[in-house]
This record gives structure tokens, sequence and C-alpha cells, in this order.
């Protein structure tokens, strides 16, 4: 069945890119409305449907809009809620971005699991992937392939000693998710950290929202949550990317080297394929599974901005 929050919470922070104090809050939402941003600070409010369709800049993070008012750095927020299996939410802020908070997904999964999760009473729908579905760029691609529960791996390699090559691969569902990618905090390099707030960017960036690496390791007092948390972290943004398709999916997804243009650009392909994919319904458990009818599919009309 389907989930939402079963109360409303709220939780301030720096957002990355902007250095703006934000104040989110998210609330409960009706079965198949779906996660929806709200821009409060807007008169009147501005409301924007997280799907790719959507999406207005894949630089550094992914934004979402309308045209002329949008919300940056979701993908945390959209991991988290996609990791928990909340389907309906509404989520207002107060300003351009989505607070950074510690950088990773952990203080989201604390928040809504403080509101609690609420069954409706509307089937769940999932997204079931039927024929691989790849883009590529250069040596970096994205691919979704048929599999019977949802399973991603992705391969990362920097040129730096700490990163160099990094594989993760696991079936994802709530427990996995929080005990394994929550808590994998983005990071950048030292000298990329400097060029992009001397350009206007990553001016709310700090030890405390963000893995900083340097030439001879990490620069945070603590270290590394997990020896692996660069790969995991990108795991996390693709999730949080996918879930823009509006639906959980019922696949594989396997990728080396992607960011955020590439994952809107799997969806996008997607979409122009519909004989790849179906939806389902799921009412009690994973074992019940049944097709939905043919209809239009607004949950998955996904674009490339």
């Amino acid at each position: 069945m389907q989930k939402t929050l079963q109360r409303s919470v709220a939780a301030r922070g720096v957002g990355l890119h902007s250095g703006r104090v934000v104040t989110v809050r998210l609330h409960p939402a009706d079965p198949g409305a779906g996660i929806t941003f709200v821009r409060v600070d807007e008169t009147p409010a501005r409301w924007i449907a997280a799907r790719t369709a959507n999406v207005v800049d894949t630089r550094m993070a992914t934004t979402i809009g309308d045209g002329t008012c949008s919300v940056g750095t979701i993908e945390h927020l959209m991991a988290a809620l996609a990791g928990l299996g909340v389907d309906n939410a509404r989520v207002e802020v107060d300003g351009p971005e989505v607070p950074a908070m510690d950088g990773s997904a952990g203080p989201f999964l604390k928040l809504i699991e403080a509101a609690g999760i609420e069954e409706q009473s509307a089937p769940r729908r999932y997204l079931e992937i039927l024929e691989p579905v790849e883009v590529r760029e250069g040596d970096k691609f994205v691919r979704l392939e048929p599999f019977d529960g949802f399973r991603v791996a992705f391969e990362i390699d920097f040129d730096h000693p700490l990163i160099a090559r990094q594989r993760f691969s696991a079936d994802v569902g709530p427990e996995a998710f929080a005990r394994q990618l929550g808590r994998a905090r983005t990071f950048g390099f030292l000298h990329e950290v400097e060029y992009l707030k001397r350009n206007g960017l990553a001016q709310g960036g700090s030890l405390d929202n963000a893995v900083v690496l340097g030439d001879d390791g990490v620069l945070n007092r603590g270290g590394l949550r997990f020896p692996d948390e660069f790969v995991r972290h990108k795991v996390l943004d693709l999730l949080g990317d996918l879930y823009l398709c509006g639906l959980p999916l019922i696949g594989r997804v396997v990728a080396r080297k992607s960011g955020h243009a590439l994952h809107h650009a799997l969806l996008a392909e997607l979409e122009a394929r519909p004989g790849t994919w179906c939806v389902v319904e799921r009412r009690r458990s994973d074992a019940e599974v049944r097709p939905v009818p043919k209809r239009p599919r607004p949950a998955v009309a996904v674009a490339v901005a």
C-alpha cells in the first residue's frame, strides 16, 4: 500500500550552494499525490512536482523548477523519501534549495522517522523494468535491467589515492538504505571547493556538511563514516534522482561514474521507450503484484532539462 507521513515535521539548515539558512517542512499528502515541493517564500506559493520533466539544472545538484521559480539540491531528501518508502508528501521550503544538513540523507531519515510513516488505502504502484535501458557518455554509463526486486551496483574511479576505484552493490530496501547508504556524505576536493566559492557556488559548504579531500587525505576531523563512503554517497544521489520518475522501481540499476545529468537522461530514455517497462500494483506484500491497465503516465513523464 502507498505510504505518507503521520504528522508534519520541520528542520532548519544552510543551503550548500546558496549559503542561505532555509527551513524545510514535511507534511502528509493524499494517496496518489506523489512528492511535491512548495516554495512558501514566494507569493503566491509555488508548487513544483518532483518529476524529471521539471528538472531545470543538474550542475553540482538536482534542481527542479516551473520556469520562474526553482528548488535546488533535492536529491538527498528525495533519496531519504525513496529509501523509507514514502510515496506521498508535501515538502515546503522557504528558500531556493533544500538545506544540506550534514551532507547526507541521515538527518532527513531521522526527520521522517520522527514524523512516522502511515499506510494509506491505495495500492502502491511500481515501475517495473521489462527490458534493459542504458545511456552512456564516454566511459560513464547508467543502465536499468529487469530484476525481481530492487538492486543497485555502482562503480566510481577518481584520480585520488584515497578513492581510486570503489564498487558498491546491494539489494536496497528501507533497512538496507538506512544502515548502508543514508549516512554517506557528499564529498569534494579542496582545490575544487576553493574554486567554487570564488565563483559564487558552494557558499554554504563546510566540513560540517561535506567530506573534503586534500592532497594527503580527508580534512574532516572525524574521518570517514565508511571506508567506501564516496561510492555509497554516489548511490544515494542516484536513488534520489531516480525517484523523480514518480514511482519506486522494480529492477536492477548498474552505473559507472554517472552523475545527475546522466541519471535524468536515463529517465528520459525510459520514457521514450514505453515497451521497456510497465506499471504494476502491490497491495499487501511483494508477492501480490498485478499489472495496471495502460493509461496516460504522468508519473513518468520525464525529460532532460
